[in-house]
């Protein structure tokens, strides 16, 4: 999946190991920068279930299950481009939404079925 991120949005590895190949003891997780300064993390399904110990603490067990569904933000004036990038990658947009306050979101899938939106401004008050 990080692969999709990758190559497909196109984030910068940051850290981490690679959940597409995890290593038989290895805690796999992969950090990626996402424009705007955001971190997306990915972590492979099963893996982080209990708490894991580090020098400076502890993080707690996390696992996410099931479809889930995160957004990134993207300019307006980006809307064409990613509309030929995800088809150039073969990626089907499962849904498009023109919001009444004047934004846009593209919608699709990752590698494990999660929805990944595509949001303009305008879509919140605060965005």
């Amino acid at each position: 999946m990080s692969r999709f991120y990758r190559e497909v949005l196109g984030f910068a590895v940051l850290g981490g190991s690679d959940p597409d190949r995890p290593g038989p003891n290895e805690p796999v997780f992969m950090a990626l920068a996402v424009p705007g300064g955001t971190v997306l993390l990915l972590f492979q399904t099963g893996r982080f279930t209990s708490p894991m110990q580090l020098a400076g603490g502890t993080i707690p067990p996390h696992d996410g299950r099931g479809q889930l569904h995160l957004a990134f933000a993207i300019d307006a004036a980006q809307l064409s481009a990613w509309r030929a990038r995800l088809a150039e990658a073969g990626v089907p947009i499962e849904g498009e939404v023109r919001w009444a306050r004047g934004g846009w979101s593209l919608y699709f899938r990752d590698p494990a079925s999660n929805l990944v939106e595509l949001a303009t401004p305008g879509l919140w008050e605060t965005y």
